[in-house]
């Protein structure tokens, strides 16, 4: 197959799913369609789909159940689709394992931008390997330009007990697997390779879409409160605190930073 592979989409509305359908086939793919969710997650699992558009509000059950039941087998990239932007709809989207989410109405070329910033991602981040030897991480202060990846040529950062390992997509914390979603993984080697100076908020986006020069592409609010999402996401799992962190440290106004090196309430009570 020569084309970028096979496009779900699970839609019930009827209008909506033959414009999903044009953009899609526009990008090359082989498209199916799917007007409830659990037709879709058979669709998924019998097409070995590489990308799924997924609408919020289905009539049997919700886009969050359909993606979760997906994400126990799949690791398409996965973009939700919806006329709600609460945040609570964006955080448990993006928990359940969401590679973006979109809200209605949108433009067809943005639609197409950004199912071409999730592609371009890793397919997997895998969940064990070898750490193997170790580079530590000296903070430091100053502003982040927003043109270059801060990417550090270490195969593994290590920094206040945490261990990321670049090229097996893995990451220890004193000692323990943790298991990130593509996204966090690569927002945190990204804050990692800055070794503490401050990565915008901006900067970030573009780190998600492996836009690293194109400072003249479009950051909408949006994608921001996404970055949001994908760190107090990576937070909650590293066991980190935005009152005390000791890994990702917010920067009002501006961004975030890789916190100062500190010990670990755990080390201190050894």
């Amino acid at each position: 197959m020569n084309g970028p592979g096979t496009a779900v989409i699970i839609e019930d509305d009827a209008d909506m799913r033959d414009l999903l359908e044009a953009v899609l086939r526009q990008s090359g793919f082989d498209v199916c369609s799917a007007a409830d969710g659990r037709a879709g997650v058979e669709l998924v699992r019998r097409q070995n789909a590489n990308v799924v558009t997924l609408d919020v509000s289905l009539p049997d059950i919700d886009g969050f159940e359909v993606l979760r039941r997906i994400r126990s087998f799949s690791d398409a990239y996965v973009l939700m689709l919806t006329g709600r932007d609460e945040e609570g709809d964006v955080l448990m989207a993006f928990q359940g394992g969401a590679d973006d989410y979109i809200t209605k109405p949108f433009r067809h070329r943005e639609l197409r931008a950004r199912l071409t910033a999730v592609t371009r991602r890793p397919r997997s981040t895998g969940s064990t390997g070898s750490t193997g030897s170790t580079a530590g991480i000296t903070a430091s202060r100053g502003p982040m330009p927003s043109s270059t990846p801060a990417v550090s040529d270490d195969v593994v950062i290590s920094h206040n007990g945490l261990e990321l390992n670049h090229k097996t997509r893995t990451v220890m914390v004193h000692g323990r697997a943790v298991e990130l979603t593509r996204s966090e993984f690569d927002l945190l080697h990204e804050l990692l390779g800055a070794a503490g100076k401050i990565c915008s908020t901006k900067h970030l986006v573009r780190v998600l879409r492996k836009e690293y020069s194109r400072d003249d592409t479009s950051v909408y609010q949006f994608d921001e409160r996404a970055v949001q999402a994908h760190v107090g996401n990576l937070r909650r799992k590293l066991g980190d605190s935005a009152q005390w962190p000791h890994w990702v440290e917010t920067v009002r106004g501006m961004g975030y930073r890789l916190a100062p090196a500190r010990p670990h309430p755990r080390d201190k009570a050894r």
